[in-house]
């Protein structure tokens, strides 16, 4: 046992960081070798081996063994572990140690303890019981990195660093006394006055008007409705904050290490607290955790929407799923086990769309604790087991697909997506309650996802230039800085579907006056006066010459709504606005802007943007149905690969020609895909 208290001295100053390199697909795990003695680990590093496990992230929870007692260290297990883990090969992503602090720092230091909006506190026993403004957590977790850093720094079997771990998962918003004086001085950054603070809350309402920074708080909750402008501002400070969290851990590791550097984000639908666009440059490769949802009603869709829009946040290119589970996970009302076969095709959907290293949480089944019952690579059952035995498979399946490594996902369709709009739409006061952000992106993307459409999600501010259509989902807050930049992008040329309860409000959350939809009426060439939301459970009929099926129906919105240039297409059958435009187009410069003023059903969502997606000429890579096919390709100048994946009960036949990698085998004319299962062909031609 050492007993260092002070930071050690920085000895060199190493060159700026380099990307994560890889020769083929990584294929890893969380290893938890604190939960287990000395002879297990001798067994786990040999089946790693044979299940061709080579990216391994330790030291994730690894804080109380680390530091038993304040300043007091003891890297026995650490050394031990890396050491063996690198005599078999095996890489490590070495995580800070400090995704949550240890019993005896919450005890001597309460103060650091997170607290919610009702301003009580939330206690140890879980995990991330820390508040991301405390100055005393802040001291103490960045004298551990610097101690983990200082001894690992130059380790050949590190490969990749790991800040914390999921930030912002639990405790992303904080609600105590230095959470306020932190969000205090965020405000005077960004507004300088408290004239200009008033103006942009609009405290005229409700007598809020603020005369000194002292007098502004965090958004606890109140007795009525909180101001729209200080939790949406908050929002923005919490995300910061974490972020300027993880900046301080990486500096420290960076005066040790030129290793790339990332954390794991949360793209997930139940996850919503950081603004992962303002995050995505800060890091040096986008890793994300990604778990199936069965609380959802199609989890494998909102899979492909997860994915799609982690490689938006690495600009197209590759990333790592840092985290996901072999079969059930341990926190939702029903945790449903994977089917034979689900595993290794949720597996192949995230490399299919831009992943490069596929890991899980976590190796070894724990046996007591929290998640005990989360799935692992290896289970308690052991590895006489089918789900063993199809981790193996999966790891020589990756091996396979090596040659993927530097293709990019092909993709000439993108939709917009901004977590500041979720946080300002979402809102406490708005016209319907049962409108939410996400349901609307969703039902967007799986419109696409079933007609074989591969889409990119980007971000309002991205430049638009490469897609032949862009759809604009209930983005009720933009800039004007992003409704120009989708406006010029259909000035150019390009086609955009913009639905209802889009361009409502500026970034202020102040509502754009002069009729909805605000910042986009004169790209669309509508107005509409007044939001006519709908009751739950209720609908309108649309009726159109575009193809609609008999039976087309509306949900939980109509508008009443005005032309301004552009033509109706689509209509109201019934309701309270019979005859009133439901669909609209617009000439816009070069290019062509539709409307959607109401939530069709799903049918009729497809039906929409089979329309709109044929007159922009968006190519779909798969075919038309219910989504239980999926087809993707990936492709590189001279190479080109397509994923195949069946999620049905029924084999498949495509047309295809080139090598199928999974299996090996030479395709001439036909390729058979059997129910369940995934194949990747290397086509003849690139394209």
């Amino acid at each position: 046992m050492t007993t260092p208290v002070a930071t050690p001295a920085v000895t060199r100053q190493v060159t700026p960081t380099t990307p994560f390199v890889q020769n083929g697909i990584a294929y890893g795990c969380d290893y938890n070798p604190e939960q287990w003695g000395p002879e297990v680990w001798a067994e786990d590093v040999l089946l790693m081996q044979q299940a061709g496990v080579d990216l391994v992230a330790i030291n994730i929870f690894g804080w109380s063994a680390l530091e038993p007692a304040p300043g007091e260290y003891d890297f026995t297990l650490l050394d031990t572990i890396v050491d063996l883990l690198h005599a078999h090969g095996i890489r490590v992503n070495l995580g800070t140690g400090t995704s949550s602090p240890p019993p005896w720092l919450t005890t001597l230091h309460p103060e650091i303890l997170p607290q919610t909006e009702d301003g009580t506190t939330r206690y140890p026993g879980g995990r991330q019981a820390w508040c991301p403004s405390s100055p005393v957590f802040r001291e103490h977790a960045l004298r551990l990195v610097e101690q983990v850093a200082t001894r690992f720094g130059d380790h050949p079997a590190v490969a990749l660093w790991h800040v914390s771990n999921e930030l912002g998962c639990h405790n992303a918003l904080c609600y105590d006394d230095d959470t306020a004086a932190a969000f205090r001085l965020w405000l005077e950054a960004k507004y300088g006055s408290i004239a200009a603070l008033n103006a942009a809350w609009g405290t005229s309402f409700w007598s809020q008007r603020y005369t000194d920074w002292a007098e502004v708080h965090t958004p606890r909750l109140t007795l009525s409705s909180r101001n729209p402008g200080q939790v949406l501002d908050f929002q923005r400070f919490s995300s910061d904050e974490l972020l300027g969290y993880y900046k301080a851990e990486e500096a420290v590791i960076r005066r040790h290490s030129s290793l790339p550097v990332t954390t794991n984000f949360m793209v997930a639908a139940h996850i919503r607290n950081l603004d992962y666009w303002s995050w995505a440059s800060a890091v040096d490769v986008i890793a994300n955790d990604h778990y199936l949802d069965h609380r959802l009603a199609d989890p494998t869709t909102e899979l492909a929407f997860a994915a799609d829009l982690t490689r938006g946040l690495a600009g197209g290119g590759a990333w790592l799923l840092m985290e996901q589970a072999t079969s059930a996970v341990n926190w939702q009302p029903l945790n449903l086990a994977k089917t034979p076969g689900e595993l290794t095709r949720n597996s192949l959907a995230h490399v299919a769309r831009g992943a490069e290293a596929i890991c899980f949480f976590q190796w070894r089944a724990s046996q007591q604790g929290s998640e005990k019952f989360h799935s692992a690579l290896v289970p308690h059952a052991g590895t006489d087991t089918v789900l063993w035995r199809e981790v193996v498979e999966l790891g020589a399946t990756l091996d396979r697909l090596d040659e993927i490594i530097g293709t990019r996902v092909v993709a000439d369709a993108a939709i917009l997506f901004s977590w500041e709009a979720w946080w300002a739409g979402d809102g406490e006061s708005r016209p319907s309650q049962s409108v939410t952000y996400l349901e609307q992106v969703h039902a967007a993307y799986t419109a696409l996802h079933r007609l074989g459409v591969t889409v990119d999600i980007v971000s309002p501010d991205a430049d638009l230039a490469g897609y032949n259509l862009v759809v604009v989902p209930a983005l009720y807050l933009v800039t004007d800085a992003q409704a120009d930049n989708l406006a010029g992008y259909v000035a150019a040329g390009g086609h955009t579907l913009v639905t209802f309860y889009s361009g409502i409000v500026d970034e202020d959350d102040r509502v754009r006056l002069g009729g909805y939809p605000g910042a986009f009426r004169d790209v669309l060439g509508v107005r509409v006066e007044e939001f006519v939301p709908l009751r739950p459970g209720t609908t309108v009929g649309l009726g159109a010459p575009i193809g609609l099926a008999a039976g087309a129906a509306g949900t939980l919105w109509t508008e009443r709504l005005q032309l301004t240039g552009a033509e109706a297409v689509v209509h109201y059958t019934d309701g309270a606005l019979p005859g009133v435009p439901a669909l609209t187009r617009n000439r816009h410069g070069a290019g062509t802007a539709w409307y959607l003023a109401t939530a069709p059903d799903a049918d009729t969502y497809r039906d929409v943007l089979r329309t709109i997606a044929g007159h922009a000429h968006v190519t779909a890579v798969g075919p038309e149905g219910d989504g239980l096919i999926e087809v993707i390709r990936r492709a590189a100048p001279g190479r080109s690969y397509r994923f195949i994946i069946n999620h049905g009960d029924t084999d498949l036949e495509v047309s295809a020609a080139g090598v199928e990698l999974v299996t090996g085998a030479d395709i001439a004319r036909t390729l058979r895909v059997p129910a369940g299962a995934v194949r990747v062909l290397r086509e003849d031609t690139a394209s």
